[in-house]
C-alpha cells in the first residue's frame, strides 16, 4: 500500500517531504514521478491535495573519513 499525505495550506512537495519522510534529497523527484501532472498545480499545493509518497528504505549512514593533520 503506498504511502500518502495530504497538502496543508501554503505546503510544497519539499516541505511535504520534509514534514513525512525527514528528508528532501532525492525524494522530491520520486514525487513528481508518482503523481503525474502534480507540477501543474504549481509551487504551492492547493490544501487538500493527495501525493503519494516513495517507499524510503534506510540507507546506512555516510562514513566520512577523518584524515590526521598531527599525531
Amino acid at each position: 500500500m503506498p504511502n500518502t499525505a495530504t497538502a496543508r495550506q501554503g505546503d510544497t512537495i519539499a516541505a511535504i517531504c520534509w514534514r513525512e519522510l525527514g528528508r528532501t534529497r532525492g525524494v522530491t523527484e520520486q514525487v513528481f514521478a508518482l503523481n503525474p501532472g502534480i507540477a501543474a498545480l504549481g509551487p504551492r499545493l492547493p490544501a487538500g491535495t493527495v501525493i503519494t509518497l516513495p517507499d524510503l528504505t534506510e540507507a546506512a549512514p555516510a562514513v566520512l573519513e577523518t584524515v590526521k593533520l598531527w599525531d
